[in-house]
């Protein structure tokens, strides 16, 4: 009897627990798998900034969904990762909602003033004044982080302003210890900074000198900045004392933002680009992103090819790439632009009808010239200091944003008693159509600079939907490169089965038309870099990291998350 009474409880107390212990799953991944990723039950982020990754995993510690926590993070990393994450800049954000099955791509990417021109970055001989599009006041264009923020909280969070600011407030006002690359890269730019009266006070202590590891860095301007926004939302920053200091600073400077513009700021909710491959679908940004655009169309030129029997990163799977990625980035200069100004022809790039076209004219065996499709230019200097985050929550939503000053601190400048480093967005305008900014990249007159355009970009926030369900959320910094780093952490997990981690770290290459070579990271075999040059390719000598992905994988209900480990001090963090 008592052998009976034993073996019922012990059912009893089986069923209480049993819908807990299905609820719970046990992570998977490859016993031979060289690179682990963090795990979480109920959610992840991942950043360029630990400090920021923490943020927005209290956020949903605390109850918020992905959005609010994105929103949180985007505000943290302003205040830790100034070199990037900002509230003068702009930049996109895409958004799965679980419930709804919905995607919103939210466009808050920096508008030209009303008073630009055409050829404002012009010389008198027709040539282009590069110091006047990257480097003065006139290189901003009226920042869409704040609108753009504070849009998706209010259209897709559940938490308030203020509880999403007060963290990034805490930071700035009470101070955080610098890290290794905040004091790498303030050391770095130093000089630049002087420049700026206002910056340099900032980032700099009273005597000049700079801030070391693990000294505390205060920054009470940003603070109060950021306690107006937290008072009194969007219009503290477009049309009070915020704007108002902004505007001065412009006037005094011969910049052209006037209160007007920055009242007029508008965010715009697009219809995201969606592409098809193999069965998951790719949802991206689109226009006046490039980066969806060509994302799908390169995916869609790959996608009747084994990859997988070819291998990955074997000459023969690179050979595509390169040759898909040269075809994307040759219609880039020539078609996008902002689709508000002008007709880009988004249904015909991504169709598969086009894809097939492009793809039916590649060689197996040998690369094409660039200098077949138009003229060869060099190469500039690029920065790699756009940011991207990625959240999921416990729900399954999911945010994939990446925002940006353009150039690292943006142009250098500060508005006094704000804090806030402005952008220097103008420069992705094409000052002259057929001649390259600042990341090389050639545009046409589609992006040619206009009142009120937003300028074209390559940031490609992507979220990819297994069964209709958010499977990996992706995004990348790295200007003309992030495109191709995207492209390659897609193809990695589909074709190639990696885990989130591996999939970011494997070597990676870039190809973006002109000029006619092939950056390759460090870790492609000498075999098939000389494979690839026998077949016709130029291989860049400069030996470079190509992009930061910070990425979440969601499969069997657990969360895999993993921030690029050739970025200092990035962090993926789930819980």
């Amino acid at each position: 009897m008592k052998i009976k009474f034993l073996i019922l409880a012990v059912s009893l107390v089986s069923l209480c627990i049993s819908p807990v212990v299905a609820q719970e799953q046990t992570p998977r991944l490859d016993t031979k798998d060289r690179f682990v990723p963090e795990i979480g039950r109920h959610g992840m982020v991942a950043t360029r900034e630990k400090i920021a990754t923490q943020v927005g995993v209290n956020i949903l510690k605390q109850g918020g969904n992905a959005v609010d926590a994105a929103v949180a993070v985007g505000f943290a990393l302003a205040v830790t990762y100034p070199q990037a994450g900002n509230i003068g800049g702009g930049g996109f954000m895409m958004i799965h909602l679980a419930k709804e099955n919905k995607s919103i791509a939210i466009d808050y990417r920096e508008m030209a003033p009303a008073a630009a021109d055409r050829d404002m970055y012009l010389n008198e001989d027709g040539s282009v004044d590069n110091a006047r599009s990257k480097f003065t006041r006139k290189a901003t264009g009226v920042p869409g982080t704040v609108a753009g923020m504070v849009h998706a909280l209010e259209n897709y969070g559940t938490m308030s302003l203020a509880q999403v600011i007060k963290p990034a407030y805490d930071l700035a006002n009470d101070g955080f210890p610098i890290y290794n690359y905040l004091e790498g890269s303030l050391n770095a730019r130093k000089e630049r900074m002087k420049k700026n009266a206002a910056a340099f006070k900032v980032f700099y202590k009273a005597d000049g000198t700079s801030y070391k590891y693990g000294e505390t860095f205060i920054q009470k301007d940003l603070a109060k900045s950021l306690k107006q926004i937290s008072d009194g939302g969007r219009d503290a920053f477009y049309k009070g004392e915020i704007a108002q200091k902004i505007v001065a600073d412009m006037k005094e400077n011969d910049g052209l933002i006037t209160m007007k513009d920055m009242a007029n700021y508008e965010v715009i909710e697009r219809p995201a680009i969606i592409g098809s491959y193999k069965g998951y679908e790719i949802v991206t940004m689109p226009p006046p992103s490039s980066g969806g655009v060509h994302l799908v169309q390169i995916m869609n030129m790959l996608e009747n090819d084994d990859l997988k029997a070819k291998g990955h990163n074997s000459a023969a799977s690179l050979h595509l790439y390169i040759e898909a990625m040269r075809q994307a980035y040759a219609d880039r200069s020539k078609y996008l632009g902002d689709p508000d100004f002008s007709n880009v022809p988004v249904a015909e790039l991504t169709s598969k009808r086009y894809a097939k076209i492009t793809r039916d004219i590649i060689s197996m065996d040998h690369a094409r010239r660039s200098t077949d499709v138009a003229p060869a230019l060099n190469l500039l200097a690029e920065s790699p200091d756009t940011t991207h985050f990625s959240v999921m929550d416990k729900d399954g939503n999911a945010v994939s944003n990446t925002y940006t000053l353009n150039f690292s601190y943006g142009n250098g400048v500060m508005a006094p008693g704000t804090g806030i480093m402005m952008n220097n967005e103008m420069d992705d305008f094409s000052a002259k159509p057929g001649t390259p900014n600042g990341y090389g990249l050639i545009g046409g007159e589609a992006n040619s600079v206009q009142p009120r355009k937003r300028p074209l970009s390559s940031m490609t926030p992507t979220i990819v939907l297994k069964d209709g369900k958010p499977f990996f959320v992706t995004g990348s910094p790295g200007g003309s490169t992030i495109i191709t780093v995207v492209l390659q952490s897609v193809l990695n997990v589909i074709e190639y089965d990696m885990n989130v981690f591996g999939a970011i770290a494997a070597p990676r290459i870039h190809h973006q038309w002109m000029p006619d070579a092939v950056m390759i990271e460090e870790g492609v075999s000498q075999d098939t870099k000389d494979i690839l040059t026998k077949m016709g390719h130029v291989i860049a000598p400069r030996k470079l990291t190509i992009g930061s992905l910070s990425a979440i994988m969601l499969k069997d209900g657990i969360y895999y998350g993993a921030s690029d480990p050739r970025s200092m001090d990035s962090a993926a963090i789930g819980y």
